[in-house]
């Protein structure tokens, strides 16, 4: 009987074991600070797709949040905390590139993939092994912005706002700026820093050069300013803008002064590209009672995508995972058909959205295959 009494204690002990057995997964979000407006949104996409899948290989998955605090330090001290503390097998974010560019080197030298819902700058997964994504990047982003702004708006002349803090910003000004000249564009490019407030300085400069458009290629917050004070001073040309632009907060601070701006984007819920856009939208609706913004669709798809990893890893060796983060294609995901290829960037198309009426409206599609 004692012999009989030990091994039901020690099969009990592993049952007890396995029933708590969690594989954890690392949020590294910027809930707080300057850009805490992209990390919410992106929660909110990651959290509707745990809902919907919350285990994988037979266990639960534990989300583990990190708030970076829209800091570059904070990002690299957040994930190495992920890491080393928490023993997540892999890690969705950063957010903005250049936090994501920080984070992504302590990712790789501890050897634990990153999937960033929303870098897009080139140098977030260049060289790396174990850093990835599921949006398009700058270069593909800045030239269908500029093939937009020639082809169809008919511009010829355009000032370029670019904020010298953030590697998102200078990246996409100089893809921009490169394919508008080769169209013949004349550009003027003025810099501003993360968290000014004034730019009458620069739109005095904008206005002096005849400007068409008026391109700002870093965040919600200051693009909003800069658009108000443009129409403040008269300015009645177009206003442009990347993917950084995408936050409710834009309409919330610009008004009526971001009514007909257009900014390239990954992703609108009125225009479903799979069977899983549609199906993502209905439940986002029916949990946070609106329509999905396009961080909460990438949200959504790096989570999705990093169990699919993990379910044909067939493991939770972290360097087994980004192995096969890198081996998938043609994901249907929220916001379209995501292939992975060798250097961790994801191929897709790009859409145009613009402000309607105080809302974000889809305005075209351009497909990647066109801007090579």
């Amino acid at each position: 009987m004692r012999k009989f009494g030990k091994l039901l204690v020690v099969a009990l002990l592993l049952s007890s074991l396995s029933i708590f057995a969690v594989i954890k997964i690392g949020a590294l979000l910027p809930l707080t600070g300057g850009v805490s407006a992209f990390g919410d949104l992106v929660k909110k996409g990651i959290e509707l797709a745990h809902e919907e899948k919350g285990t994988v290989l037979g266990e639960k998955i534990e989300v583990v949040y990190m708030d970076t605090r829209s800091e570059k330090t904070e990002a690299a001290n957040g994930i190495a905390r992920l890491i080393d503390k928490e023993g997540v097998v892999a890690v969705i974010g950063e957010v903005i590139s250049g936090n994501s560019i920080a984070a992504g080197e302590i990712a790789e030298k501890k050897k634990v993939p990153m999937v960033s819902p929303s870098s897009t700058n080139p140098l977030v997964t260049q060289g790396k092994k174990f850093v990835s994504r599921v949006c398009f990047i700058d270069p593909l982003q800045g030239t269908a912005l500029a093939e937009f702004a020639v082809k169809t708006l008919k511009i010829k002349k355009a000032t370029v706002f670019t904020d010298v803090e953030q590697d998102y910003s200078v990246g996409l000004s100089n893809y921009f700026i490169e394919r508008f000249k080769k169209y013949g564009g004349q550009v003027l490019q003025v810099q501003y820093k993360s968290g000014d407030q004034e730019f009458s300085a620069q739109l005095s400069q904008a206005l002096a050069f005849g400007s068409e458009a008026i391109v700002v290629t870093g965040y919600y917050n200051e693009i909003a300013l800069v658009a108000q004070q443009a129409r403040s001073l008269g300015y009645k040309g177009y206003i442009l803008a990347g993917d950084g632009a995408d936050a409710p907060e834009l309409i919330k601070i610009g008004g009526q002064a971001v009514e007909g701006m257009y900014f390239s984007d990954h992703y609108h819920p009125d225009a479903p590209i799979t069977p899983v856009s549609k199906k993502f939208v209905d439940a986002f609706v029916k949990k946070y009672g609106v329509k999905p913004s396009t961080l909460s669709a990438l949200g959504y798809d790096a989570y999705m995508l990093v169990v699919e990893a993990i379910e044909r890893a067939k493991t939770t060796k972290p360097e087994l995972i980004a192995t096969a983060i890198r081996s998938i294609k043609n994901f249907q995901g929220a916001t379209g058909v995501i292939s992975i290829d060798q250097n961790g960037n994801a191929t897709k198309d790009v859409v145009i959205l613009t402000v309607k009426n105080q809302q974000f409206a889809f305005a075209a599609k351009i497909s990647a295959s066109d801007l090579k």
